[in-house]
């Protein structure tokens, strides 16, 4: 089943989010049908903060390492591109779908100075349209993967920005819808009543388990750098015990050491 098929399941797909080969191989041994980067949590693993800190080369190096240990379809989070310029980010998508990669996240905010605002619809759009003229005319498929941070931002009424975005994103022949951080029934029923591409959304504390979602329309589920956070966290627990208790036993207190 090709990456996009997997987006038209009666079930939603429920994408592993990875960062190194050690968490692409977990992915493929454990069944999952697809994965896909977290751009979070390979900056957290290089020692950069979220928020295109990372340079396109380093991101690209942990992706070829990935492909070469996972045979699950991969899309890659690439944030807003790495670059400003459409021609450019083209050109990035390009190398990676060199790679094996079958879709690509591209997010409607940038960062400047840590601090994190929508652009424009019209610049953003136009920026999507160019982008995607470069890529039709050296043929090359990708899914595509709108990423609104409407919901992220805290927005008064995300939904109505949502509203007002969307319908500008589906007229370019963009595959999919995601909104990152919403996490009500409400919401995403709401969403649903406009969005007509596959609506992607990620963990969340409130959200919803996956037979709801699947109810509510939803086709895609993504981990975002949650999964990555809440290993790290359990390391860091594991290593205050050590340090504090001048012991390992907190490494053998588990199973299936």
């Amino acid at each position: 089943m090709s990456f996009k098929a997997l987006h038209n399941q009666e079930h939603p797909l429920l994408l592993c989010n990875v960062w190194d080969a050690s968490s692409a191989k977990l992915a493929e041994k454990l069944g999952f049908q697809a994965m896909g980067t977290s751009s979070a949590a390979i900056a957290a693993t290089l020692g950069y903060a979220d928020g295109e800190e990372i340079a396109f080369s380093e991101l690209y190096q942990v992706v070829k390492t990935i492909q070469k240990h996972s045979t699950l379809p991969l899309t890659v989070d690439i944030e807003s591109g790495y670059s400003r310029d459409p021609i450019e980010i083209a050109e990035n998508i390009q190398k990676l779908a060199a790679l094996g990669v079958e879709g690509v996240n591209i997010e409607d905010s940038i960062v400047v100075d840590g601090e994190r605002s929508l652009v424009d619809t019209v610049v953003f759009t136009d920026c999507i349209a160019r982008m995607l003229n470069k890529l039709q005319q050296d043929n090359i498929a990708m899914f595509l993967n709108i990423r609104s941070d409407v919901f992220l931002l805290g927005y008064d009424d995300p939904v109505a920005e949502a509203k007002s975005r969307i319908p500008h994103y589906e007229s370019l022949g963009v595959n999919g819808i995601f909104l990152p951080c919403i996490q009500t029934p409400k919401d995403i029923e709401a969403v649903m009543q406009f969005c007509t591409l596959p609506l992607n959304v990620m963990c969340m504390p409130e959200l919803p388990n996956f037979q709801v979602l699947q109810a509510l329309g939803v086709k895609r589920i993504s981990m975002g750098n949650f999964l990555f956070n809440y290993i790290h966290q359990q390391l860091e627990n594991t290593l205050s015990s050590i340090y504090a208790k001048g012991s390992f036993s907190e490494v053998f207190n588990g199973e299936n050491h």
